[in-house]
């Protein structure tokens, strides 16, 4: 199939030369609001962006009015992996990888930018974009490999608030019975939407209140030095340090960059009233969504630092035989999880809060699970919305909203329950390891279509090339890691068989990107002086794309 199509404006003129599937359509192009809206979601309604009479260049107004997507974004940053992942980074290196996490931050930030741009510049989502570019066989691929990932978040996200459960019933709800009332809970919450989209965007800005407050407070219990926490943020370094804090570098950044919320927010943005063919006012709201996104990501950034530093100041360098004996005096029930050895220790969502109410008693370890009941709640729904887009996008499928959350809820809790049905709650670790490394694996699948739909070659193309070499290469160290400590020769073999296939259809999206960028983010309406490629965005009646 030919993969250069052209453009053309409302007079019928080509416009220049893009990868994509050929359509009777321009591929970019959402629909007319005359016609059938092919992809229902959740935002029914639209929330209206007031007008600035002064036309200033900052409007508390218009940034309150843009309020809500970036913050909705952030929580994929607060999800229980996160969290797991932050409190092992504290307990295994100390203060010294917390360069790593803002910079993993500031990374994501760039991703969650573009990813937001692509939605309001062309009023569509990532996914059906996605739908519109690729052929009909690697874009399923790709829908599955989303898929894929999405589930594994789901995973660490349900288990997470049953572990939460689990630790407030003092271990009365069994995690299986945890994973059914998430379930419960969540159907319920994910109808809220109903009364309003600012009052769904309320509820989650209270659930990351209870995160900001829960682990606020073990950060003033446990005092961290506040010395070592500005120079483990300022200064790279990572003394005296192996293949421990290495991994755990890694871990750091395979958590915080989820595949997954690209998708997701490029599609939140689209709950604004934009009109898209107006210059002024695509500017305006990529201004401020990206404002919003770098408050929402400072928030989520305070709030891992709190995680990190409370079990760098308190558990580095501690053994099991330290934990235990603090846990015997204190009559703890949960001693039994940390032997009388002088082994390392190693803690998970579940030990940790054990530990911390070893050490600063039951309001630490009750607080400390409401905060991951919180992060785990708001992240399911997250998810959930992230799967309904995405689902939506690449199989431009219209089911009604009940249908598409029991699919979507199912696919992800299905094999959580048989994990939690029968596996012991102290014992998690190695499949959230496990759910790491894949996620980990469908990265590239949504870096390089946000870098491909988003970056030119003349505007800095090269640069999303190497940062999807960087954060890939991070990540299949990760993934290669964790298949060698699994000391099997069968599994050398068949992870070696499925990394050529996985590398093959990577090149392949690679080598299939569009010569141009679907659009110019400082020139959403005219031509562009650096391609010959132009901006699908609607145009008022009688003009062309130049705007002429």
């Amino acid at each position: 199939m030919d993969q250069k199509a052209s453009y053309e404006d409302a007079s019928g003129e080509p416009g220049g030369a893009v990868s994509t599937v050929s359509s009777s359509m321009n591929p970019l192009q959402p629909p007319d609001a005359s016609s059938e809206e092919p992809f229902t979601t959740y935002f029914d309604s639209k929330i209206p962006i007031p007008e600035d009479e002064k036309q200033s260049c900052f409007s508390f107004r218009k940034l309150w009015a843009f309020t809500g997507p970036g913050f909705l974004m952030s929580i994929a940053y607060l999800d229980p992996g996160n969290i797991e992942s932050d409190l092992q980074s504290g307990a295994v290196a100390g203060f010294k990888l917390l360069w790593v996490l803002m910079l993993a931050t500031l990374i994501g930030l760039l991703l969650q930018r573009l990813a937001a741009r692509l939605g309001v510049v062309t009023g569509l989502h990532l996914a059906e974009v996605c739908n519109r570019q690729y052929q009909k066989v690697p874009r399923i691929i790709l829908w599955l490999m989303v898929e894929l990932a999405i589930i594994g978040s789901d995973m660490q996200e349900v288990i997470g608030s049953a572990i939460a459960i689990n630790l407030l019933s003092m271990g009365k709800i069994p995690l299986w019975g945890g994973v059914l009332i998430t379930i419960a809970d969540t159907f319920v919450f994910l109808f809220l939407d109903k009364y309003g989209l600012r009052k769904l965007e309320a509820f989650f800005g209270f659930l990351i209140t209870i995160m900001a407050l829960t682990f606020g407070y073990e950060y003033i219990t446990v005092r961290p030095n506040q010395g070592k926490l500005l120079q483990g943020l300022f200064v790279p370094y990572c003394q005296d340090c192996g293949t421990p804090q290495l991994e755990q570098a890694v871990g750091i950044v395979g958590a915080v960059i989820m595949p997954h919320n690209m998708y997701l927010h490029s599609a939140l943005v689209k709950s604004r009233q934009v009109n898209r063919a107006n210059k002024r006012e695509v500017r305006e709201a990529n201004k401020y969504f990206f404002i919003e996104s770098c408050i929402a990501l400072f928030v989520s950034f305070i709030i891992n630092i709190f995680v990190v530093t409370v079990f760098a100041e308190a558990f580095f360098k501690k053994n099991n035989a330290d934990v235990n004996a603090v846990c015997v005096n204190t009559s703890s029930p949960h001693s039994s999880l940390f032997p009388n050895n002088n082994e390392t220790l190693e803690v998970d969502i579940y030990k940790g809060g054990a530990v911390l109410g070893c050490y600063f008693g039951p309001a630490a370890l009750y607080i400390w699970a409401i905060g991951i009941l919180a992060a785990g709640q708001s992240s399911t729904m997250t998810g959930t919305y992230s799967g309904q887009f995405v689902m939506e996008g690449f199989l431009n499928l219209r089911w009604s909203r009940f249908a598409r959350v029991l699919l979507t809820r199912s696919i992800a809790i299905t094999p959580t329950l048989f994990v939690a049905i029968f596996q012991d709650v102290e014992h998690l670790t190695g499949m959230n390891d496990f759910l790491n490394v894949l996620m980990s694996l469908q990265l590239p699948f949504a870096l390089i279509p946000v870098l491909t739909f988003t970056s030119l070659p003349s505007s800095g193309g090269s640069g999303g090339g190497v940062l999807i070499l960087l954060i890939c290469s991070i990540n299949m160290y990760f993934v290669v890691d964790y298949v060698m400590s699994l000391n099997h020769v069968a599994l050398y073999v068949g992870a070696a068989v499925l990394s050529v296939i996985y590398l093959s259809f990577v090149a392949y999206l690679v080598s299939v990107a569009p010569a141009e960028a679907p659009c110019s983010w400082e020139q959403p309406m005219g031509c562009f002086s650096h391609c010959s490629v132009r901006c699908p965005i609607a145009q008022p009646q009688g003009q062309n794309r130049c705007g002429s």
